[in-house]
């Protein structure tokens, strides 16, 4: 049985809302891997580049950001941040793939930890820092791309002015190819990893030849290194000082097991898949990073790092220019530029592969929350807002994207040494509790240094948070049935009625024969039926009141001699509505429904429905009726005495 707002929304749409609307899922545990393909599988390493256009594109501003940051000790806190992405975030993230391996990360194993309205309060804050984690990379991204193309010494300098319209303009272009129905990411990002890992490899190597040729340059790096810091001891606690500001040399790994259900092969192969993907990632963009950390600092003077100098977010392409000319200069900014703007599609699809896993299955979303095409345009939209806010300025993004991933990477942790800790695994928890300790610190610094990040994470949050509750409680009179089935015992029962189809709807007790009794006489009493009308009781259980839609299972049971129809689901108006229609459309017959008045103070009653499923019934079931079927004729009927 479909739900009204399925109804509503496959049924008298125009050519335009037919089109935002192709592709809608309706399985609950399934959404589309991304845009205009959601089936496709690839092998591993293809599907790596995909979360690569995320991962390793960061090499366009990572280095600059950790010169900035770090100072000359840029190279020791890039070596800690190496350490932490090997021994920390990999092992974690192998974990996820694991136990989350259909493609929703960290977050569906939380959601397992936690029950009831706790679970879904918790995945509804996560996803505000999902979100605040993934629209950054499309804005940061862009943003840096666009530094890249202004800072060619081959570009208009008439066009230097327009850094915003220039960012907003890529965003465009990335939203319009997804509302085409892109099917070709998977292609266009290996093409585009695999030149941009060439020219940054041929980059890295001219550079670090020119520092062991240059010793002079290495003992002024060493002289400043010396100078500011008395050991070896100190310079490592600097440097763990300033790791957190190097944070986004993390990101892509939630990327990463968000693009798992694109892995070829069966459930096994895939999660062998992802964990090879992950650790090829990470070993490659470990040796990229160590290896650029060493060249820029050393290469690069302190001065070109800061706002308004030539390597402000482009240190490797400043080299690239500097040292093989600004011919391979510019095809290299042509390469990260595009690998820049592409990382917002790795990003997008993220998102569309995570949004509809939730948001629609818990009613926080409009059943179009569901299709690609809203979610497209809803995307593109917010990162419209947060590139005019931040003025497409790299590194005023950098504590608001670093506050998305580290909570991420954070959550994942805690997620593996609970997980860990209840399969009675002492030694992994442990290992994954200090990891999260590491992350803990990590995150707790990064917002002490950055305030701004957390501030922007919460109001994603409590965007979120709000329009879901919103939404959960203007659709919480459609139906929420995914389909109703009736055993045996169930549908003899009804198709055994040979006049009206009566059903009375009791609130289960003591389910003792008083109970039954007392129902059938005072329903048959105040509406006046015979003595010999057939009766059928319909009782509904409550199950967990924060899921949102569900398949009903309809029991029958013969009990003190009355004939009883038993179903249990979140909902108790709906659910009964859901049966009407079902037993409607079973047997041709417009079922009654008779109910009592509840008692107390209706606006309570209400906000027991909404959070508890319960309530005042007799009026909510005719609502979602009414709401279900305009046709007054072939409305089931509510009687309430």
């Amino acid at each position: 049985m479909a739900t009204s707002a399925r109804q509503e929304t496959e049924g008298g749409s125009g050519p335009l809302r037919a089109w935002l609307l192709e592709g809608l899922q309706h399985d609950q545990g399934t959404a589309g891997s991304h845009a205009g393909q959601p089936g496709s599988r690839h092998p591993w390493w293809q599907v790596m580049c995909l979360t690569g256009v995320d991962y390793f594109s960061t090499l366009g501003y990572q280095p600059g950001i950790a010169a900035l940051a770090a100072g000359a000790l840029s190279p020791i806190a890039t070596a800690l941040l190496v350490a932490l992405t090997l021994f920390g975030a990999l092992p974690t993230y192998r974990a996820v793939a694991e136990h989350s391996p259909h493609g929703m990360g960290s977050i569906a194993m939380l959601e397992r930890l936690l029950p009831r309205w706790w679970g879904k309060l918790l995945v509804l804050v996560l996803l505000g820092f999902v979100a605040t984690a993934f629209v950054f990379t499309i804005t940061l991204s862009a943003s840096d791309a666009t530094a890249h193309l202004i800072e060619n010494p081959f570009f208009p300098k008439a066009l230097a002015g327009q850094r915003v319209a220039i960012t907003l303009v890529l965003i465009a272009i990335l939203g319009g190819i997804f509302l085409r129905g892109f099917s070709e990411a998977i292609g266009l990002a290996v093409v585009l990893v695999g030149t941009y890992l060439v020219l940054n490899t041929v980059v890295v190597a001219v550079a670090l030849r020119e520092v062991v040729t240059a010793p002079d340059l290495v003992a002024d790096w060493h002289g400043a290194l010396t100078a500011e810091h008395a050991s070896p001891l100190a310079m490592v606690g600097m440097s763990l000082l300033v790791l957190p500001k190097l944070a986004l040399g993390l990101s892509g790994f939630e990327t990463g097991v968000a693009v798992m259900p694109q892995i070829d092969g069966d459930l096994r192969q895939r999660i062998a898949g992802a964990r090879r993907l992950l650790t090829t990632a990470a070993l490659v963009m470990s040796v990229f990073l160590l290896a650029s950390s060493v060249a820029t600092t050393v290469l690069i003077p302190a001065a070109e790092f800061r706002e308004g100098g030539k390597a402000g977010g482009r240190a490797l392409a400043y080299l690239a220019h500097r040292l093989l000319g600004d011919w391979f200069g510019t095809a290299y900014d042509l390469s990260t530029i595009a690998i820049l703007w592409f990382a917002g599609a790795s990003a997008l699809t993220g998102l569309l592969n995570i949004v509809p896993r939730y948001l629609p299955r818990y009613g926080m979303a409009p059943d179009w929350a569901r299709a690609v095409r809203p979610l497209v345009l809803v995307f593109t939209a917010v990162a419209f807002g947060i590139t005019l806010l931040f003025g497409a300025q790299v590194e005023a993004q950098g504590g608001a994207y670093a506050t998305g991933v580290l909570a991420l990477i954070l959550s994942a942790a805690a997620a593996v040494t609970i997980t860990a800790y209840r399969e009675s695994r002492p030694v992994a928890a442990a290992a994954y509790g200090l990891i999260s300790l590491v992350l803990c610190y990590a995150t707790v610094e990064n917002i002490r240094e950055r305030p701004d990040g957390l501030k922007i994470a919460l109001l994603f949050v409590v965007a979120i948070v709000a329009t879901s509750l919103i939404s959960r409680a203007t659709r919480s009179t459609e139906l929420r049935a995914t389909r109703v089935e009736l055993d045996e015992t169930a549908r003899r029962f009804v198709l055994g009625v040979g006049g009206e189809l009566r059903l009375i709807a009791n609130e289960p007790d003591a389910r003792d024969p008083a109970e039954y009794e007392d129902k059938d006489r005072e329903t048959r009493e105040y509406h006046h039926l015979p003595e010999d009308e057939c009766m059928i009781f319909l009782e509904v259980t409550l199950s967990d009141a924060s899921e949102f839609e569900s398949e009903l299972r309809v029991a029958g049971e013969e009990r003190h001699g009355y004939q009883v129809l038993k179903v249990e689901s979140p909902a108790v108006a709906n659910t009964i509505a859901a049966v009407l229609f079902h037993l409607r459309d079973l047997t041709g017959k417009r079922p009654h429904v008779y109910f009592h008045w509840a008692e107390g103070n209706p606006v309570g009653a209400l906000l027991r429905y909404l959070i508890f499923g319960g309530g005042d019934v007799p009026p909510l079931t005719r609502e979602v009726i009414r709401k279900a079927e305009p046709d007054l004729s072939r409305r089931p009927q509510v009687h309430v005495g």
